[in-house]
């Protein structure tokens, strides 16, 4: 926070005066009486842009009384503004009253979200977020009605975390869809969702979720601090949110967790956690994050609690792999072969007999060829980039091998590396794997097996001494929270999960509600009766 408050500093003076050449130069500065001039006045603002739409018109009275709407378009909905502010506001069979603009306006319009504005910088903002401004002769104040309507995507499964079982909705790029998208599941009246402005240009809606009741305070204050803090022209993703106010940026491993799915974000919601959605984006954050929760799915839970703890520990030998099979193949081949069996030696020499560079230039060559491969296959057209990635791969990997320039032996160690780093729920958790793979590669090949293994306790004391908002990244390990153990690279049932992770400091720890006993049903058999299935405690 403190790193953050200071780059804040160096940089405030530029920012605000860029921002007095902006919107905040309008502020309080009052609207004429005349519509032409606030026509005139708004269309050199804007610079007379073509998507600014200018309608006059005249309200049928006594006394014809003149108006003008104005909005961007592309940014409303065209239905609104036709059938809710002109129809009404053109009937000709509806007396107008002179000097009491708000009641017959009020009354006409059959829109709720409506407010009067009274200052350029407030018609500027309307404009400019998708309302509907109407301009009155003779007053000065303008009413601003929420015409909201651009273009959106529809809802659709989420691309990058698909689950086998689970729901298939995923968050969009409009913010009011995916707070629907919670309060949806979290039926709380104890949910509070408070909206930060964030871009002196952009002016992007960014949305902060808790529980007020569970969500620890504090940490509910650094986060809406840190981002209120930010001072940049504009942010276009969740990214942007998640590099500003991060704790360790120079760290590889990621503090804060992105996901596309609102049950995941309902969920965390419920452990105590605040979630971060961006207007624009499908992608919302979740803070704090700990090492663990990015090793797991929301389909752990499911599933069955065996199921679960078997994907759990298959993630374990993918992570392992991703990280660490390049390097114990260059340490066991160039410094330790003695501990290979004989056989798999004799194999193994065989097939580097013609390849000309020593296994860890090899294993680097072979690395950043299929970092390129999977780059490539990402960039290009849905139907065209897995194929490519997977025939290209084939191809590389066949002609080297009948080229002599790698071994067999080494195209099934990247072959299973890459997929091992396709195992990982988390993007943002599986790239620190690949990026500190070629770091241990280097330590592998000048120092062998005591390489990889200072490097690996160089990984664990940099990953013990970063925190996410105040929370270590190795709880419940380090520090140690035996309760916490229950839902890690493990998962016990779910009626031993009645607490919430200790590790968010929740104001309320316990999931079972207050009203009712904490007593229930552990696990039904034939012929249990209610009263003898309430006996079990489901805390164990």
């Amino acid at each position: 926070m403190r790193r953050t408050a200071k780059l804040f500093r160096k940089k405030q003076p530029i920012v605000i005066d860029r921002l007095e050449e902006g919107t905040a130069k309008y502020r309080g500065q009052p609207l004429p009486s005349c519509i032409e001039q606030s026509i005139d006045f708004l269309q050199n603002v804007l610079g007379k842009s073509s998507d600014v739409i200018i309608h006059r018109f005249e309200i049928p009275s006594p006394a014809k009384q003149r108006a003008a709407l104005a909005y961007i378009d592309g940014l409303v909905k065209q239905e609104a503004v036709n059938d809710f502010i002109l129809r009404p506001l053109l009937r000709a069979d509806v007396p107008y009253e002179e000097n009491r603009l708000q009641t017959p306006v009020w009354e006409r319009i059959p829109m709720s979200d409506t407010r009067f504005l009274d200052d350029w910088q407030q018609v500027l903002r309307a404009v400019l977020s998708g309302d509907t401004v109407i301009f009155f002769d003779q007053h000065e104040r303008c009413l601003s009605v929420s015409t909201k309507g651009w273009e959106k995507r529809g809802v659709e499964e989420p691309s990058t975390e698909s689950v086998v079982r689970g729901p298939r909705d995923g968050l969009t790029e409009t913010l009011r869809i995916n707070t629907a998208h919670i309060r949806r599941r979290v039926k709380d009246p104890n949910l509070r969702v408070q909206n930060v402005k964030v871009g002196y240009r952009t002016d992007t809606d960014v949305a902060i979720l808790y529980i007020e009741d569970i969500a620890n305070p504090k940490i509910l204050q650094t986060i809406r601090s840190r981002i209120e803090n930010i001072e940049i022209d504009g942010a276009f993703e969740s990214g942007y949110i998640e590099q500003f106010i991060e704790d360790h940026p120079w760290s590889p491993f990621p503090q804060i967790q992105n996901t596309e799915r609102p049950d995941k974000v309902a969920a965390s919601l419920l452990e105590g956690k605040i979630a971060i959605l961006v207007d624009g984006t499908p992608f919302a954050l979740i803070a704090p994050a700990i090492f663990s929760q990015f090793y797991n799915s929301p389909e752990d839970y499911y599933e069955r609690f065996l199921i679960a703890t078997l994907i759990r520990f298959i993630r374990i030998i993918s992570m392992l792999m991703a990280l660490m099979l390049p390097s114990l193949y260059i340490a066991f081949s160039s410094f330790h072969p003695e501990m290979i069996p004989s056989k798999l030696v004799i194999a193994m020499a065989a097939g580097r007999a013609t390849v000309p560079f020593p296994s860890v230039l090899e294993a680097f060559l072979m690395e950043v060829t299929m970092e390129i491969l999977r780059e490539a296959s990402v960039r290009l057209p849905g139907p065209v980039g897995p194929t490519i990635g997977i025939v290209g791969a084939l191809v590389v990997g066949e002609s080297a091998v009948r080229a002599g320039i790698v071994s067999p032996i080494m195209v099934i160690i990247v072959a299973l590396t890459t997929i091992g780093s396709f195992a990982s729920p988390s993007y943002s958790a599986a790239i620190s794997l690949r990026m500190l793979r070629f770091p241990m590669m280097l330590f592998s090949g000048t120092f062998g097996l005591y390489g990889v293994m200072l490097f690996l306790i160089i990984i664990i004391i940099h990953l013990c001494s970063i925190e996410s908002f105040g929370v270590p990244y190795l709880t419940p390990w380090a520090p140690r929270m035996f309760s916490g153990w229950k839902d890690t690279f493990f998962r016990t049932p779910l009626y031993r999960l009645l607490k919430r992770p200790l590790y968010t400091l929740p104001q309320e720890s316990n999931r079972t509600s207050d009203t009712v006993t904490r007593k229930g049903k552990k696990r039904g058999k034939k012929g249990d009766t209610n009263e003898q299935t309430e006996s079990f405690d489901r805390n164990g």
